[in-house]
């Protein structure tokens, strides 16, 4: 009988590491000779564009608001100059210089109340006559002709305070006007469901800028001899419209999202339809859609640059306007708007994060 003779295998090197940074790199990045040369060539533009980028951002650039310095380094350099010479009229528009801080004030306690109605910890009673406090302080700063302050038109507030007032004051009074304009749409009532769907329709099927210049142009001429709306309350009334037609279609979508069984075992328990959206289907509905209303929010925070062709010149305009009426600093609005786009960004971003928060916070409930 042979026997087999036991033969060992000799080791084999250890394979390399399939996670970590370098595996990772090794995988996507260098996987084989053209991945490698096409990531190194991309690396080179990215490192060129970069060089360039700084070098005119910062290198050469005139952080002062020498006019002389920002002309002779036009076309290699940044003159950053214009922010600090035009800045405070971009940011606060046709508003009159001796009163700055009035804007400044309101904006900052318009914004810290939005900040706290975004905190679980204000969600009590409280809230509504923190904004209603608000509200009044806000208003009375902006428009003055009381407690001694001077009095100044709406068609003169502008800048990032009428930025900031547009988007909160329209989308506070379009968020409720949308769920129940998203209910009506789901209503068994044919009355409501059709006056709702020829509201959606209507508002949607034209941009923006014809609401607003329907509310701002056309509307006057439908009212009676010597009444007259101030054009900023039409404009708000315009946005809101527009803005709450695009948010029930958003919040719909939640609804139909949600099984019929919720609404069965609402019944079942003897709630009524409106205790069961408010306890049972409007908080899963709203917390679905929660990206999609975000986008809305942030789109129309951008979208308030509409309201120039109004006369009445928020952020952007109030660039416009402060360039347009100085040749010497003209040639140096690219510098403006990246000025401005940084508002715009940081606005937008926070936002972002924070329905992001939301996200995670009603994530984490559905586990629990």
């Amino acid at each position: 009988m042979n026997q087999t003779t036991f033969t060992p295998i000799s080791p084999r090197p250890m394979p390399g590491r399939s996670t970590g940074t370098a595996a990772w790199l090794k995988t996507n990045l260098f996987s084989g000779p053209l991945n490698s040369l096409m990531t190194l060539a991309l690396i080179a533009v990215a490192a060129l564009a970069l060089y360039h980028a700084l070098s005119w951002t910062a290198v050469h650039a005139v952080f002062g608001a020498n006019l002389e310095a920002c002309n002779s380094a036009r076309g290699v350099g940044a003159c950053w100059g214009v922010v600090a010479e035009k800045g405070r009229q971009i940011v606060m528009g046709r508003y009159p210089a001796v009163e700055h801080w009035r804007p400044v004030i309101a904006t900052a306690l318009m914004l810290g109340v939005v900040a706290a109605s975004c905190m679980p910890r204000f969600w009590n009673r409280s809230l509504p006559v923190m904004w209603l406090v608000m509200l009044v302080v806000y208003f009375t700063l902006m428009k003055g002709g009381v407690l001694g302050l001077t009095e100044v038109p709406t068609d003169q507030w502008g800048g990032l305070p009428l930025t900031v007032m547009l988007t909160v004051i329209s989308m506070t009074l379009a968020f409720p006007l949308s769920i129940l304009v998203a209910l009506g749409r789901r209503s068994t009532m044919p009355a409501i469901r059709t006056l709702c769907t020829l509201y959606v329709e209507l508002i949607r099927g034209v941009p923006l800028i014809t609401v607003l210049f329907m509310a701002s142009f056309m509307l006057p001429l439908f009212m009676p001899h010597g009444v007259s709306i101030d054009v900023l309350i039409r404009v708000v009334v315009g946005i809101t419209l527009f803005s709450a037609a695009y948010m029930a279609e958003v919040v719909r979508g939640g609804l139909q999202a949600l099984p019929k069984g919720q609404t069965e075992a609402a019944a079942t328990l003897g709630l009524t339809y409106w205790q069961t959206q408010r306890k049972i289907v409007l908080p899963q509905a709203l917390s679905l859609v929660v990206p999609s209303l975000m986008n809305t929010f942030i789109g129309m925070f951008k979208d308030t640059s509409l309201v120039t062709i109004v006369s009445l010149y928020e952020l952007t305009g109030a660039l416009a306007l402060a360039l347009n009426s100085d040749a010497d600093w003209r040639p140096f609005k690219l510098e403006a708007y990246f000025f401005i786009t940084l508002i715009y960004f940081v606005f937008c971003f926070t936002m972002s994060r924070y329905s992001l928060w939301v996200e995670q916070r009603t994530a984490v409930s559905k586990t629990r």
